[in-house]
């Protein structure tokens, strides 16, 4: 470990690393989830709408920072799914309000589930001191999310 470490000498390189190794476990972690046949852009949507919603379509979009259109086919193929429901606003009868089923509840807490076993199988491998060291990067890439 020592080698590896010594090679990230400047902040840029520690940057460049970082960031690699951070998207590399994000598409590991992303492989693990309940079988579905969902797409990348509509999985990010549900766990939106699971995590954050309810939604109107335009909340939706901005939230995951594309177009309406983009959004609106998006969320057709999830409402098929039987995944998403859309239903009238109580205060605005023209915004159509975008809410997660039972059914969608179940593939994110399912996906969930895996993905926490997966992490957790190979953290349960690493030596107290790589654990400990694991939970102050941790706090360290919360501070960075949230400056």
């Amino acid at each position: 470990m020592a080698a590896s470490s010594s090679r990230r000498t400047t902040v840029a390189e520690l940057s460049h690393d970082f960031r690699l190794a951070n998207g590399r476990l994000a598409r590991r972690l992303r492989q693990e989830k309940a079988d579905s046949e969902l797409s990348g852009s509509q999985f990010s949507a549900l766990g939106t709408l699971y995590f954050n919603g309810p939604f109107t379509l335009r909340e939706l979009s901005e939230h995951e920072r594309v177009t309406p259109p983009s959004m609106n086919r998006t969320v057709n193929a999830l409402v098929e799914e039987g995944l998403v429901d859309r239903a009238g606003s109580a205060d605005d009868g023209r915004k159509v309000v975008l809410t997660v089923t039972e059914h969608g509840r179940t593939l994110m807490r399912e996906t969930r589930k895996r993905r926490d076993a997966w992490l957790a199988q190979r953290i349960g491998k690493l030596s107290p001191e790589q654990r400990r060291v694991l939970s102050e990067a941790m706090e360290i890439m919360k501070e960075l999310t949230n400056s």
